[in-house]
């Protein structure tokens, strides 16, 4: 019997989508991916800074927390770094939310409000 028969979920699986929620843990990440989401292009840290409640550290911290499970894409833009939200990864979010769940229809397959 192999690992996804016993458990829905591999373990690779369910490494990855551990890391994902461990990088939404924690609030300030959650506000950081918030911003660049309305905010809708690039931003570099010292814009996000401005904009944020958090100094330039913190932001910094964070953001490579984010980077490195992919939801925001850091761009190099001469000698800063620009980062943007990864809208391909936050889509699949959800798909892994059902995949926990058990359901792993199709969002297409729920209703509007998302209820079966």
């Amino acid at each position: 019997m192999n690992e996804r028969s016993r458990t829905g979920i591999d373990a690779e699986a369910a490494t990855l989508y551990a890391t994902w929620f461990r990088a939404l843990a924690d609030p300030t990440r959650v506000q950081l991916l918030h911003l660049l989401a309305a905010e809708g292009r690039p931003m570099n840290v010292g814009e996000i800074v401005e904009r944020s409640p958090v100094g330039q550290s913190t932001v910094s911290h964070h953001l490579k927390i984010l980077s490195e499970v992919r939801f925001v894409l850091p761009e190099r833009r001469g000698t800063s770094t620009a980062y943007a939200v990864n809208r391909t990864c936050l889509t699949v979010f959800p798909a892994a939310v059902r995949a926990i769940l058990g359901d792993d229809r199709p969002a297409a397959e729920e209703g509007a409000d998302g209820a079966q």
